[in-house]
């Protein structure tokens, strides 16, 4: 603890240098001065809190919200001076919220220590005092070797020492790290491979220097000193020799490894990412709305307190004869008393600021996420996944996106990669029946038979088969030479691949003649025509994005060294010196036009000295502790060049389902799309007309290869004018990285008015971070749209991340877009429903409880401002302390949340099949001013007619009773409670459509419940309170016929205008969401009277009703009557969890 604690405070820093040195099993030197390096335990720790900081870190966390902090400081006023209500009025609903929002946030972590205690108990073995010893993972130590079984996961960060295979390899899948599933092999040094036994382990003395710990998963440098006899081996170590914690072991017995990285500098923990705090539009306008509360009950205080000392200018209204001053009053300083009374008014109208917003919206998001997972049109059946929702602080800005960036490969498309056509030596190839069939040749011409494969197509499909990181299923390595077809061309074999081309080239291979039949030790077998040949792998220098290229360095059987490379046309045509690179560059072109994926394969051969040259320059590099990166990467392209080209490939990526349609749902909903992908500009192109985001009557202009800023900017200023000329025609932009870059270096604004101009905008040969730059450059522009990113794999999480909502496909290339994501599906189609339903009833419901929210306070508070008019400022309270108190949180809290959490006020299927529906809820329509001033100044309006309408009914004659008992001022303020509580329930029940046994149940409820609360509080003397100003008041008031007559009277006078209004709108001004609800109510969806029923579906108040629900777009949701036909666009078979059982009027 001591220790952690001098960390945090910067006088311990755990890392003291850039590297780290380890000693295995922890034999460090027994000469000179040694002080071991100081390294982190092994526990994982996810959770936020312990048991000594909870309260004081929570309570800090919440505090630092503007409405808590403000009830927080009116508490403590309440505390400090004589104030004309209990500071339980304040505390109470303050110490609710607090203690509701501790209690979720207790239990989230909770969870998560639980979580931790699994984890850091988990048993493991390590080698200590020359056998095997078990512990919990938790006291695994840097330098311990720790044994791994088949199928368990790694409890460290382990460096691999040995494996029960005779070189050392072992197969690992890193899908819990970044969701590839495909089998990875990593090795060990040969030194160490051979102490396969816990007795030689022992005896190892060796020593390990690598990098400190960091985030990034597949880098790692370092080098193994081993002490044999007199001499010390140094060994190079890479992400090869690295098992990272989270891993698996797969198709191995164990290994032994040592423990570099523990607890939370492992890799793993290191990629924990906080979520961005992204805030929604309608968390900032509630912030907005907080602010001119502020000000109104700032201005309500101020106001009062100088009527009051104007009023008290009079001396008879000073000092009345009722109630004199004592003398402390008299001789206390004036400011003093100002600065007193100013905060006792502040506490009176400090109920104007809703507390309860916050939870209460805290409550709506966490449980309105749920139908996200419920919805049955977003599950997928083939991959039996759901929904799935990261973070439900974003729920409602799924109902504002105004722009999506969508990644293509694996979202737009399948990601399931099919072999179609290649180029070999200049002659493009077909694939049929099995048979690699030149252009122009029938499928039966004896050309095309496989068994005469010239000379460079057998080349060309032996570098296919050993140029790559493909592995084969265990179980059938060992039955490489077991069933074949008759013609002995086709293997059973089973291949996994991180990368789906590679799978796809390798598999197409095989059906053609050359079989890749797996690896042993360091040699990698092949069957040319069934006759089988072992290649000596001597170098595999890896893919990287910079390169965009990977080879192998191998030895033929007959001794030739040879490099075999592939990888994009851009990096391998420039390097490559013969072959037919004009006639492959033209074939590559026609491959992308076709939409085709493509890489280009070539090769080198070495002489015995430029081999030995290579072999040292790579050694050099890769025992480098510094700049190893820059190094290899200069020694890479050292080797990669004078290339002799062998040809091409094109591989197919299918398109997902029903991804036109949902693009021009899209496009209908007023939001723009851009693709963003690393594909060729021919191929990404080819796909955007495929996909429906370019039209074919689109015309599209191209920024593309431009090398300078002066270019670029030309032709960025003649795009501009074009478009201003063809204004009428919809425009089309395809940008590439290059040309994005110097775009946006100098030329930001312009390039900002081109796009903005363009229907659709593709950007093609992106980087990762230049997704996110865009991302950025559209959400930080000056009208500040709602931004939205859709990926599937690691290179779109920047993007993801960068965006108002990130959005992860459930695809193929890993789990590092879900997990990074706010929300993830496993189709891109499913992103129509999820913004134009899902978000649509989100953004409304919200946008409605916010401003029901203030619009309740007002009516709550605006009566007690005026009522000060009528006691001389005498800051007199108008309701009792408990109706104060339970006001928010009993008596009208409950209708609010269930209507947020139920509501639909247009048919989700009329939402789906009409997408401009959405451009109804854009821009934050319903939070803005305009709506924000009705609601408003609705409340203030219905706040004086429960006052003054109150007012006027029992002013003049008090006596209502039949014994002439007058009425006190309890009990008006009584009557303007009761007739405030029943209006603001049935302001909720008139915005509510969609009406289920719920709402009824809430709404007429509470209203009940008030009426229950008050007889029974008001029916005995509490023993416990100080006063029993409301003993018999209620009881009173209800017996009194007037007093009924008031409550009646002044309800149905406040919802009268508002009726009114909502019909006058509905028939002159409708908007398009209203003129759906008619049709719906028309058409589609009959509502019928839920009150009565009859076997012929007619009630007994049926044109009433029909008038009614004309009027107000009204419907029962189990009364519904559905006839949407099968022809219908967009998931005729809504299944949706949000669309309760419906039941025909028959059957009622």
């Amino acid at each position: 603890m001591w220790r952690w604690v001098r960390q945090q405070l910067g006088f311990d820093p755990p890392h003291q240098s850039d590297t780290r040195t380890i000693y295995i099993a922890n034999r460090f030197p027994q000469h000179g001065h040694y002080v071991p390096q100081k390294f982190a335990d092994n526990r994982i720790i996810s959770s936020k809190y312990t048991v000594w900081n909870f309260v004081p870190k929570n309570l800090f966390e919440q505090f630092r919200r503007v409405a808590n902090f403000y009830f927080l400081i009116i508490f403590l006023v309440q505390l400090m001076i004589d104030t004309p209500t209990s500071p339980i009025t304040s505390g109470l609903p303050l110490f609710f919220v607090i203690t509701v929002t501790a209690i979720k946030q207790g239990y989230e972590d909770w969870l998560r220590h639980k979580a931790d205690n699994e984890v850091n108990g988990a048993p493991v073995y390590v080698v200590r005092s020359g056998g095997l010893v078990k512990t919990r993972s938790k006291n695994i130590r840097v330098g311990d070797i720790v044994r791994v079984a088949k199928d368990e996961t790694f409890p460290v960060d382990l460096v691999l020492l040995s494996s029960d295979r005779v070189d050392g390899s072992c197969h690992v899948t890193t899908a819990s790290l970044d969701g590839e599933t495909n089998l990875k092999t990593h090795v060990a040094v040969p030194e160490t491979a051979v102490l396969q036994s816990v007795a030689n382990l022992d005896k190892l003395v060796a020593v390990i220097e690598c990098q400190q710990p960091e985030a990034d998963l597949y880098r790692f440098v370092g080098r193994i000193t081993i002490s044999q006899q007199i001499e010390e081996i140094v060994r190079p170590l890479g992400p090869e020799s690295l098992l990272l914690r989270g891993a698996r072991l797969k198709n191995t017995k164990e290994i032994f490894g040592v423990a570099v990285y523990t607890g939370m500098e492992t890799k793993m923990a290191l990629n924990y990412k906080s979520k961005s705090q992204k805030r929604s539009a309608v968390e900032k306008s509630m912030n907005s709305f907080l602010i001119i509360y502020l000000i109104i009950l700032l201005f309500e205080a101020i106001l009062s307190t100088i009527l009051k000392y104007a009023w008290q200018a009079e001396e008879k209204w000073d000092e009345p004869w009722y109630n004199g001053k004592t003398e402390h009053e008299r001789n206390s300083s004036k400011i003093l008393r100002f600065i007193s009374d100013f905060l006792a008014f502040l506490v009176l109208y400090n109920f104007i600021i809703p507390i309860s917003l916050y939870v209460t919206v805290e409550m709506q998001k966490f449980l309105g996420s749920f139908f996200i997972g419920w919805d049955l049109d977003l599950y997928h059946e083939e991959t039996n996944q759901r929904a799935q929702v990261n973070t439900s602080d974003l729920n409602e800005e799924l109902g504002q996106v105004e722009y999506v960036f969508t990644d293509k490969t694996g979202t737009l498309t399948e990601n399931e990669m099919q072999f179609r056509e290649c180029s070999i030596n200049g002659i493009k190839y077909q694939e049929v029946n099995g048979k690699l069939t030149p252009e122009g040749f029938s499928e039966d011409s004896p050309d095309g038979n496989m068994h005469s494969l010239m000379k460079e197509e057998e080349l060309f499909l032996k570098a296919v088969c050993l140029c790559h990181t493909v592995q084969i299923n265990a179980d059938q390595t060992d039955g490489a030479d077991g069933p074949w077809h008759a013609n002995g061309i086709a293997s059973p074999l089973e291949y996994y691949a991180s990368s789906p081309d590679e799978k796809a080239l390798v598999e197409a291979a095989s059906r053609v003649g050359v079989v890749f039949t797996g690896t042993s030790g360091d040699s990698m077998e092949v069957k040319s025509l069934g006759k089988p040949e072992r290649y000596k792998l001597l170098h595999v220098l890896e893919f990287d994005p910079n390169r965009r290229r990977m080879s192998v360095i191998v030895e033929s059987p007959s001794g030739e060294k040879l490099l075999f490379t592939k990888g994009a046309e851009s990096s391998i045509l420039p390097r490559s010196k013969s072959g037919e690179i004009d006639k492959t560059r033209v074939h590559v072109d026609e491959f992308a036009l076709k939409g085709l994926r493509t890489l280009c394969v070539a090769y080198r051969r070495f002489t015995p000295e430029e081999y030995q040259e290579i072999c040292k320059r790579l050694h050099e590099a890769r025992t480098a502790l510094q700049q190893r990166e820059e190094r290899l990467a200069d020694v890479f392209n050292f080797i990669e060049r004078d290339l002799e080209l062998l040809g091409a490939t094109g591989v197919e990526d299918k398109l997902q389902e029903k991804v036109q349609e949902t693009i021009e749902a899209l496009r209908l909903a007023g939001i723009k799309v851009w693709v963003l992908t690393g594909d060729k500009h021919e191929t990404a192109v080819s796909v955007s007309l495929s996909c429906g985001h370019f039209h074919r009557t689109m015309n599209i202009l191209e920024l593309v290869q431009h090398k300078s800023d002066s270019t670029c900017a030309e032709q960025l200023r003649q795009l501009a004018k074009r478009i201003k000329e063809d204004h009428v025609i919809q425009h089309g932009l395809v940008v590439d990285g290059t040309s994005l870059s110097l775009a946006l270096r100098e030329h930001e604004k312009l390039f900002m008015e081109v796009c903005k101009n363009c229907s659709a905008v593709l950007c093609c040969r992106m980087a990762p971070l230049q997704k996110a730059k865009v991302v950025r450059l559209l959400k930080t522009s000056p009208e500040k749209p709602i931004t939205l990113a859709i990926g599937d794999g690691a290179n779109d999480v920047s993007m993801i991340q960068e965006a108002h909502v990130g959005i992860g496909i459930m695809g193929k290339e890993g789990r590092q877009a879900v997990r990074n994501s706010d929300y993830a599906i496993a189709r891109f189609k499913f992103l129509s429903k999820l913004l134009f339903v899902h978000g649509h009833f989100y953004y409304i419901r919200i946008a409605t409880l916010v401003q029901y929210f203030f619009y309740k306070n007002v009516c709550f508070i605006t009566p007690q401002f005026l009522y000060q008019f009528f006691c001389l400022f005498s800051q007199q309270t108008l309701y009792d302390s408990v109706y104060l108190t339970l006001y928010n949180i009993c008596f009208t809290s409950l209708p609010v949340l269930i209507y947020s959490l139920f509501e639909q006020h247009v048919h989700p299927h009329v939402l789906q099949s009409k997408p401009v529906l959405y451009r109804d809820i854009s821009k934050n329509a319903h939070l803005g001013y305009k709506p924000f001033l009705y609601w408003t100044i609705l409340g203030f309006f219905h706040a004086f007619i429960f006052f003054y309408g109150s007012y006027l009914l029992m002013g003049e004659d008090t006596s209502l009773l039949g014994n002439g008992q007058m009425f006190g001022n309890w009990t008006f303020g009584t009557l303007v409670f009761t007739v405030m509580v029943i209006t603001v329930t049935m302001k909720m029940a008139l915005e509510t459509h969609f009406w289920t046994w719920i709402n009824h149940f809430v709404t007429w409820g509470s209203i009940v419940f008030y009426f229950i609360f008050s007889l029974f509080y008001g029916g005995i003397i509490w023993p416990f309170l100080h006063t029993q100003d409301m003993y018999f008041v209620f009881v009173q008031l209800l017996s009194s016929g007037s007093a009924w007559f008031a409550i009646i009277l002044i309800v149905v006078a406040c919802l009268f205008l508002d009726v009114v209004k909502k019909v006058l709108y509905r028939h002159l001004q409708p908007t398009s969401t209203e003129k759906a609800q008619l049709t719906e109510t028309s058409s589609g969806i009959n509502c019928l009277d839920s009150m009565c029923c009859f076997s012929d579906g007619e009630t007994a108040c049926t044109s009433v009703r029909r008038m009614l629900e004309r009027l107000m777009g009204r419907c029962s949701p189990t009364r519904v009557n559905r006839s949407w036909s099968s022809s219908d666009p967009f998931y005729a078979n809504d299944r949706s969890i949000l669309t309760l059982s419906t039941m025909d009027s028959p059957t009622c």
